[in-house]
């Protein structure tokens, strides 16, 4: 197994994404399948790793944001069906129909653009139908639109499906007008004699919260990692991610003194100061200048001062024997995610994805490193 450098790394238990996915699968009827939302290199938690992890566990689609995505998958050797989320170009229909990956058509034109360059091709494309109830994003808002990109001859549109603005939330009564409306297009398609094999409307938060909207098939993300959308702590899942540093020099300064640039900190008393070798490079934003904390020795210590590049200074007074080498977590047991998103006014998803490539991914089973994902050493 390849060594990782401690430097600053994100350590993934993939037991705990392994019990969320089982949890998850058992909220769903026999019938439901199961779509693995990986993109955005599965949340920042590493497709290369997790994605064979639900291959093992038998999922039996993807869901990814670009063609990019979907080709890694492909290269990895797997065979799963995969659903591209949003607008793929006409220029990809080779692509598409040789690595046999599902596009959404999020309008007729592009529909009609796609069926050309099939047609040109000599191929049959198989897509899902995008539907806009509400979010105001991709899709197709008119019955009719739906119908005539269903009927065009070399598209095969295998399923329907939308997106909920507002699941996370407590607006349960826009939730559930997208979902009529929803069902209202499904009704008139079927009517008109178009009818699709697989239905799905439900991303995390509506996987957990409603049961009666899953159809043929839900579309679980953040939840398989162990964060909940709306910020909130669920006890049923676990959170796979800690981001993990170290100290690197520990010094007592004077008061008075400032601390990193613009010198927007200066010490009230004399203070004992440990650098961390973490930074905005690393993912860790500097808007945590002054207003986060980070987990030594069990105990919070506080930001001061920039966060740099590649550099953090922490508050250790009060914490006993801080050396250099200790483990500091910037985020995980003890520190959630969720909480350091709500400090800079933000949400969990952007800071597992901001995590840059150059911190390696350490993977854990039964408390022991089963692999290490890093980028820089490739």
């Amino acid at each position: 197994m390849q060594p990782f450098f401690r430097r600053t790394w994100a350590q993934i238990d993939l037991d705990a994404v392994r019990d969320n996915y089982e949890y998850i699968r058992r909220q769903l009827a026999d019938t439901c399948h199961l779509m693995a939302v990986v993109k955005a290199d599965a949340y920042g938690h590493c497709v290369q790793y997790i994605a064979k992890l639900y291959d093992e566990l038998g999922v039996q689609w993807f869901a990814v944001s670009n063609l990019e995505e979907a080709l890694q998958l492909r290269r990895m050797g797997l065979s799963q069906r995969i659903l591209i989320l949003s607008y793929t170009p006409p220029e990809a229909v080779e692509a598409l129909a040789a690595h046999d990956i599902t596009t959404a058509v999020v309008s007729l034109e592009h529909a009609e653009a796609l069926s050309s360059r099939a047609a040109a091709c000599g191929v049959q494309l198989t897509v899902h139908l995008k539907v806009d109830t509400g979010m105001a994003r991709v899709g197709m808002r008119d019955t009719a639109d739906i119908i005539a990109a269903a009927r065009l001859p070399h598209l095969t549109a295998e399923g329907i499906f939308t997106h909920f603005a507002t699941a996370d939330t407590e607006d349960e009564a826009f939730v559930r007008a997208q979902f009529a409306a929803f069902q209202a297009h499904v009704a008139q398609a079927a009517a008109a004699g178009v009818r699709f094999r697989l239905h799905h409307c439900c991303n995390s938060a509506a996987t957990l919260r409603y049961p009666d909207m899953h159809l043929d098939m839900v579309r679980p993300g953040i939840i398989l990692y162990g964060c909940m959308p709306d910020g909130s702590v669920d006890p049923h899942l676990r959170p796979a991610l800690s981001l993990k540093t170290v100290v690197s020099q520990v010094k007592t300064v004077a008061a008075g003194e400032s601390v990193s640039y613009g010198r927007t900190f200066k010490t009230s008393q004399p203070m004992q100061l440990a650098t961390v070798p973490i930074g905005y490079a690393d993912g860790y934003s500097r808007l945590f200048s002054n207003r986060a904390a980070m987990l030594v020795a069990g105990k919070r210590a506080p930001v001061v001062g920039r966060v740099c590049m590649d550099q953090t200074v922490l508050d250790v007074s009060g914490i006993d024997r801080v050396t250099a080498g200790d483990t500091v977590t910037v985020f995980g047991e003890g520190l959630p995610v969720e909480e350091l998103a709500t400090t800079i006014g933000t949400i969990s998803y952007e800071l597992l994805c901001l995590i840059g490539k150059r911190v390696p991914r350490v993977f854990l089973q039964n408390g022991d490193i089963v692999g290490v994902h890093d980028v820089i050493a490739e």
